[in-house]
């Protein structure tokens, strides 16, 4: 696929400039690639269900359930969960991250404050997602508070331990250069200690959502009316697979945009740090 898209660069080339067209080319193989395995999951569970290796009550072909979604979406109570679901892994996304950069900031500087909070978010990183369910439904109820308090500390954790190590691994001569070239303390944190920490903050928060998506299930299991994780619990309850499958193939999508949204807005800020990615972009650019 790589190859004919490659014939099909040289082509353009003679119509548009090198730069567009290699880009272009970049940017249609790796879109295509990305595309194959979820087709061949799709092709294999619709030879499944056809040839019926699988009951249907246990696997419902794609085609039922697209029509549980269509169903859901011509009132537009499917866009009310999504939306439901959407707000409480924003805000717990938002206050978990906030919380994990400030605690991810002072640890990582201050070798006291280290010690101090460190071994005690070490062991509560320990405890199951689940565990924390009944703590927040007697402390907060069944309400829109307990819900994001979950969710929030699962966005923590990853942002917490990839700012901290971040910050505690920047190479101690880059800091030696900083001194030497008369920097002061905004200087060195704008010049040195930012763009040392922010590909590891970077990561931290896209595995900080990742988990914010896993754990929302878990909040919707406390009492919710609403969102994809209802959804899922009422096909379990009045067993229509097509359901459960469908909110399943939404977390998934759901999760995989924002995940994307939040790469390409972090991009611009990374710009200077060369990796193996970059190195392969070049290389299609020239």
């Amino acid at each position: 696929m790589y190859l004919i898209l490659k014939n099909i660069n040289l082509k353009l080339q003679d119509k548009f400039p090198k730069y567009l067209s290699c880009n272009l080319i970049y940017q249609l193989s790796h879109n295509i690639i990305g595309i194959v395995l979820p087709i061949i999951i799709i092709i294999i569970w619709y030879l499944l269900t056809i040839t019926e290796t699988v009951r249907n009550n246990l696997l419902p072909p794609p085609q039922e359930v697209i029509d549980e979604l269509l169903n859901l979406s011509s009132d537009g109570t499917l866009f009310s969960h999504i939306l439901i679901t959407l707000s409480r892994v924003f805000y717990g996304f938002v206050f978990g991250a906030v919380v994990a950069t400030i605690l991810g900031v002072i640890t990582g500087v201050s070798p006291t404050l280290r010690s101090f909070f460190d071994p005690t978010i070490q062991a509560l990183k320990a405890v199951p997602s689940l565990a924390w369910v009944p703590l927040f439904i007697l402390w907060f109820g069944i309400f829109e508070d307990s819900k994001i308090a979950l969710i929030s500390v699962g966005v923590f954790f990853p942002i917490y331990l990839n700012l901290m190590m971040g910050i505690r691994q920047i190479d101690k001569k880059m800091i030696e250069v900083a001194h030497i070239n008369n920097l002061n303390y905004f200087q060195t944190v704008r010049w040195v200690l930012l763009p040392g920490i922010i590909p590891e903050w970077v990561t931290g928060l896209r595995s900080g959502l990742a988990l914010g998506w896993m754990f929302v299930i878990a909040a919707e299991l406390m009492g919710a009316s609403e969102g994809l994780g209802y959804l899922m619990i009422d096909g379990q309850m009045t067993g229509r697979p097509a359901l459960i499958i469908g909110a399943l193939i939404l977390f998934a999508i759901i999760g995989k945009i924002t995940d994307e949204i939040l790469y390409i807005s972090a991009k611009p800020f990374l710009k200077w740090k060369v990796s193996l990615n970059t190195m392969q972009e070049e290389e299609n650019n020239a």
